[in-house]
């Protein structure tokens, strides 16, 4: 089932063109693993950013141990090589130990508590994993006699190639290994002067002879290494009695490293390559922004907000609607391994889904006697069987007939969203697009084609239905003016304009639909307030009533306080109790009826906290009120008249008001971030307000502050328009928004 499971991503790499991303992602391990890390993905996101923060050396590489514990759990022997794959890791842990980290690692790094059994066997290795034979005084004592016989073997040779006997019968003064063994080239007739086995001939007839003085010191050499292996092997089964007790702490440090590998791998990559972390989230919503497909260099990035349930991408050939379509699975690939990409982590968000299929090649095989579209059949008969899938689809009409397809796909299209599916599809039948283009979960794309270059800019725009450009593709790739030509006769004018008849009245049916659409969330949103404010007025009422009832009952206990001093007679003591009643009555508080107010130019008025003239009047119940250097539009009704004088001509005069609080919004010396979380309030309560008209100070500077608040404005639904201010008021560093 595992190399099943294997054997599908690896063919998802491919499809996806993520074999070399993938390799080197995969280089960074210290050993082999699953690309999916088991267990809570948030927690091992959370070790991953916190890893994130820190400067450390790599694990070196490091056996697989499950031989290792399975030999343990035997009680067999290890050899120091896999002794010391053990010792790497215990080591690399205490590293970060010792560091005395803060926080999620360091609260981590304290579990590893090293048994002092461990310590014993680990002193025994350098650091190039070599045995400590000084440690052991009579391996210590072998050694030296080792080197001491190799110093005389050595000795020994250099005299005889000195030799006046042998010098004669010597080829070369050069010492040759033949079979492991150290020997002279020789010539015939040498046994008179040199004792000695022959241990080969060479082409030119003579004989490779190692000297019986170098054979006796080698056979000495050998008897101490056999002593010298039997007090390894004692050595090597004291440490495997030893580690078999700490098996526990080995499966420990085993697990351990295997999700460290996994983090450090996904940090080291994405240093390596300047690339972004970022897992998949709890949804199947899909947004990139500036994302760039590791198999490109240089490419336009990626922005797509694919959030509902079908993505279909339409237009010119050529135009990037596969990669389109291979970025966003791959996309989701990557998050749900949390493996590097190149995307804005802060502007992005990847849903999670259980898997990830790609119908991508032509699936024709003439072995099997399988066609284009049979084989997409079989392909697509296969993903009914998933739920929360994202499925991506690369020409979905491939293999047959556009209009049989276009009905046949939109049938299947609707089944798979029904099953909880994301599917994202590219083709140029405009009837396919058509038919699916009336659903409001589905979101349309086109490639963009550039008119006048007479190419595709490999950019794409949303809520649309693209033109394939076959016939300028044809042109721009070779094929002669006169058959294009030709090929749009035979296309026809009728067939052009159904065409762009389709494409035009899919967009203008989508976008009823979305204005529809605000218009209920509007109407919804001021049901709420309503129901809102008639919930406050009834709190409101039953508070007061309640007062009501708390001050009449202390009304009447002061009463019969008075009643009581009648009876004794006590003159005084009844009128302080009478007087004391009538503080404690709640008193019923006269409205005063307003009188409608005839408002004309060149009255002084209130609105709100703000004073203003009246400059204009729209109406009766509407006047254009100058507050603060502003023109605003208000109702009669928010306005109070302070003083009543003559109009008079409108005059445009420079001068320097001190804005008020309402009107004005600074946000000098602040971050990006927090600069448009104070301006989304401020627009908030200006709107509740009832401004039309504010200002924002944002200043010069590294123009990093202002370019935030213009993309903020941009995109908040309740601004109209924004400039920049006039120089009496700020200049560049300023913007004049209108609410």
């Amino acid at each position: 089932m595992k190399t099943d499971k294997a054997s599908k991503i690896t063919k998802l790499i491919s499809q996806l063109d993520l074999q070399q991303h993938i390799a080197e992602f995969e280089s960074f391990f210290s050993r082999t693993h699953s690309l999916y890390i088991e267990g809570d993905q948030e927690l091992h996101f959370r070790y991953i950013k916190a890893l994130d923060a820190l400067e450390f050396n790599a694990p070196p590489k490091v056996a697989d141990f499950t031989e290792i514990k399975l030999y343990l759990k035997k009680h067999g022997v290890l050899n120091f090589e896999q002794i010391f794959e053990l010792v790497k890791v215990v080591r690399y842990f205490r590293y970060f130990k010792n560091r005395e980290l803060d926080g999620l690692i360091g609260q981590w790094m304290e579990k590893f508590l090293i048994p002092e059994t461990f310590l014993e066997i680990e002193k025994y290795f350098t650091s190039d994993g070599k045995f400590e034979e000084n440690l052991d005084e009579t391996l210590f004592g072998l050694s030296q006699r080792i080197k001491e016989y190799k110093n005389e073997m050595g000795g020994a040779i250099k005299r005889m190639m000195n030799s006046s006997k042998l010098i004669g019968y010597l080829v070369d003064t050069q010492l040759h290994y033949i079979n492991n063994e150290e020997c002279l080239l020789v010539r015939g007739g040498f046994n008179h002067v040199l004792k000695g086995a022959v241990i080969g001939r060479s082409s030119g007839g003579f004989f490779y002879v190692a000297p019986d003085a170098v054979l006796k010191t080698k056979e000495k050499i050998r008897y101490i290494e056999q002593e010298r292996e039997a007090i390894f092997y004692n050595y090597a089964k004291e440490f495997s009695q030893k580690l078999a007790e700490l098996l526990p702490f080995i499966n420990f440090i085993d697990k351990e490293f295997t999700k460290f590998d996994n983090y450090q791998a996904r940090v080291h990559f994405a240093k390596s390559k300047n690339l972004q972390l970022i897992k998949s989230q709890k949804d199947s919503k899909i947004v990139l922004k500036d994302f760039i497909h590791p198999a490109l260099h240089n490419a336009k990035p990626i922005n797509v907000d694919f959030s509902k349930n079908i993505l279909m991408v339409t237009g010119v050939n050529a135009g990037g609607k596969t990669i389109l379509l291979k970025s966003i699975l791959a996309s989701a690939f990557m998050a749900k391994y949390i493996i590097p990409m190149q995307l804005n982590e802060n502007k992005s968000h990847i849903g999670s889904f259980k898997a990830v299929e790609a119908i991508i090649d032509d699936p024709q095989n003439v072995k099997n006697d399988i066609s284009t579209f049979a084989g997409r059949m079989q392909q697509f008969s296969r993903i009914f069987e998933y739920k929360s899938a994202l499925l991506g689809v690369d020409e979905i009409e491939l293999g047959t007939d556009s209009d049989e397809a276009a009905a046949l796909f939109k049938v299947i299209l609707d089944d798979l969203i029904k099953r909880g599916q994301k599917v994202v599809v590219t083709t140029h039948h405009k009837r396919l697009a058509a038919l699916m283009a009336d659903r409001d979960d589905v979101e349309l794309m086109a490639a963009v084609y550039d008119e006048e270059a007479r190419r595709p800019t490999y950019e794409f725009m949303q809520g649309i239905i693209g033109k394939s450009y076959a016939f300028e593709t044809a042109s721009r790739y070779g094929i002669a003016n006169t058959l294009v030509n030709e090929a749009k006769k035979v296309y026809g004018d009728n067939s052009e304009k159904l065409s762009l008849l389709i494409e035009r009245g899919s967009q203008l049916e989508r976008e009823l639909k979305q204005k529809h659409k605000k218009v209920d969330e509007k109407l919804e949103v001021l049901q709420k307030k309503e129901l809102s404010l008639q919930e406050q007025k009834e709190e409101l009422h039953k508070e007061l009533q309640k007062q009501k009832a708390v001050l009449k009952q202390e009304y009447e206990l002061a009463i019969n306080e008075a009643k009581k001093a009648a009876r004794e007679g006590d003159t005084k003591a009844i009128h302080r109790a009478m007087n004391a009643a009538n503080k404690k009555l709640p008193r019923e508080q006269t409205q005063s009826i307003k009188r409608p107010v005839d408002f004309k130019v060149g009255d002084e008025v209130k609105y709100h906290s703000q004073s203003g003239v009246i400059t204009a009047m729209k109406s009766k119940d509407e006047a254009i009120v100058e507050v603060n250097g502003m023109k605003i539009r208000v109702k009669t009704k928010h306005l109070k008249q302070t003083k009543i004088v003559k109009a008079k001509p409108v005059t445009n005069v420079n001068l320097n008001v001190t804005k008020r609080a309402g009107l004005k919004c600074d946000l000098h010396g602040m971050r990006a971030d927090e600069a448009t979380e104070v301006l989304d309030k401020f627009l908030n309560d200006a709107l509740i307000n009832g401004w039309d008209e504010v200002i924002v100070y944002h200043g010069i500077g590294t123009g990093k502050l202002s370019y935030a608040v213009k993309e903020f404005l941009k995109q908040h639904p309740s601004v109209k328009g924004f400039e920049d201010a006039p120089q009496h008021m700020g200049g560049f560093g300023a913007k004049i928004v209108y609410l």
